[in-house]
């Protein structure tokens, strides 16, 4: 390394054009493509090998910055360190940071929005608060098991899913050249020795908040300002499930006569499903169809996209009721059906839309029971809203008794 310092001055920086290296001295040398086109760059040797830092275009970096730049990394030489490690480990991300570049990389491939909405709340602030903040090379095995050991037992799909996510992104990091070593959230052989067998789910079971409590839940509900607390409300009213909420459109509903139909595509059983609105339900979608600025009821952030999927899932967790699922809403309404109204069965599986086999119910599909479905669904949205609580509800009336 030249150990004259200061060659350079400002007028020969600026009227040099031809093409080349000028040092200035010390390691610091002036890059020229053209009169136009000049950088900086700090080369030194590191051992047997040469090593070569770009310090930016002399556009925007002048010469008595470039100086004082190049100063530091020769007393970091002189520390015996290496400016190149250690400016890599300034510009490595932390683990929020990393989390952003790898679903960047990867969200073009994933064609599923419920996929990506998915991701982005794992890893985000609900679970992964503590090692966001922390550089993506200092996450260790521990600060994973911080991670997943509050929610291992309790909530044993998610925890599974979460540890596989940030072994995914700690791949990506070490890929990127931000890592050493083995993954901290790798199963075999590894976090497998240290976490208990996680319990496995009963499938085909949903969290059910008690219907007796649905009441005062929608009441805490209707305070929330969020265009998702109008869409689970909405969701609860009708017992419709979440998807066919958040993807509702406006051509799906007749306003005047309060029918949501849905479409055979958007329906699990394949086959279009006609929604009575009662009238609290109505009320929320001619609110929003007075401000409408989309072909969603319920659109999402992006244009052209409709409410996240996740959207109402947090919700519940801001509201200290994610131990209940949105799904489970349904799950109350039929309970309540079952233990409050003298509706028949079928007809709260109509409202459903459940598959049927028996001729009876066969019988209320191929007629879509509709009148008698809106009773229920009046009646359901009464008690909802606190109008008809502790009271049983007769189909002939539709009113309690």
């Amino acid at each position: 390394m030249a150990t004259a310092l200061h060659k350079l001055t400002d007028r020969k920086v600026k009227a040099v054009s031809k093409p080349g290296r000028i040092s200035d001295g010390g390691g610091l040398y002036l890059r020229v493509r053209n009169v136009d086109a000049k950088s900086w760059a700090f080369l030194y040797r590191r051992g047997d090998k040469w090593n070569e830092i770009g310090l930016g275009a002399y556009a925007d970096v002048s010469l008595a910055r470039a100086r004082e730049v190049a100063g530091s990394m020769r007393a970091l030489l002189a520390e015996g360190r290496d400016p190149k490690a250690e400016r890599d480990r300034e510009n490595e991300p932390n683990f929020a940071e990393c989390v952003d570049r790898f679903l960047a990389s990867m969200e073009a491939g994933w064609r599923n929005d419920k996929h990506r909405a998915q991701w982005r709340m794992t890893l985000g602030e609900a679970y992964c608060a503590a090692i966001r903040p922390k550089k993506v090379s200092a996450i260790s095995t521990e600060d994973v098991l911080n991670v997943l050991t509050p929610i291992w037992q309790a909530k044993p799909e998610t925890a599974s899913r979460l540890r596989g996510r940030i072994e995914r992104v700690l791949d990506f990091a070490k890929a990127r050249g931000w890592r050493m070593g083995e993954n901290a959230a790798v199963w075999r052989g590894h976090l497998r020795n240290v976490l208990p067998a996680r319990q496995k789910l009963t499938r085909g079971h949903h969290a059910a908040m008690p219907y007796g409590e649905i009441p005062t839940f929608i009441e805490r509900l209707r305070k929330a300002e969020a265009l998702a607390a109008r869409a689970l409300e909405f969701g609860i009213l009708t017992a419709a499930r979440s998807g066919e909420v958040y993807g509702a459109r406006w051509s799906e509903f007749d306003l005047e006569t309060g029918v949501w139909t849905v479409p055979a595509e958007r329906m699990k059983a394949g086959r279009p499903h006609r929604v009575p609105l009662s009238g609290a339900a109505l009320a929320i979608v001619k609110a929003l169809h007075e401000t409408r600025i989309s072909d969603f009821v319920y659109p999402g952030q992006k244009a052209g996209r409709s409410l996240s999927s996740s959207a109402m899932e947090m919700l519940l967790r801001r509201m200290k009721a994610d131990q209940f699922t949105v799904h489970g809403f349904r799950s109350a309404f039929r309970d309540w059906a079952g233990d409050e109204t003298s509706f028949p069965r079928e007809v709260a599986e109509a409202a459903l839309a459940h598959s049927v086999g028996d001729a009876t119910e066969a019988a209320y599909r191929r007629s879509d029971a509709l009148v008698k479905r809106r009773a229920l669904m009046e009646a359901w949205a009464g008690y909802c809203e606190g109008t008809m609580a502790g009271k049983i509800i007769s189909l002939r009336t539709g009113r309690k008794r």
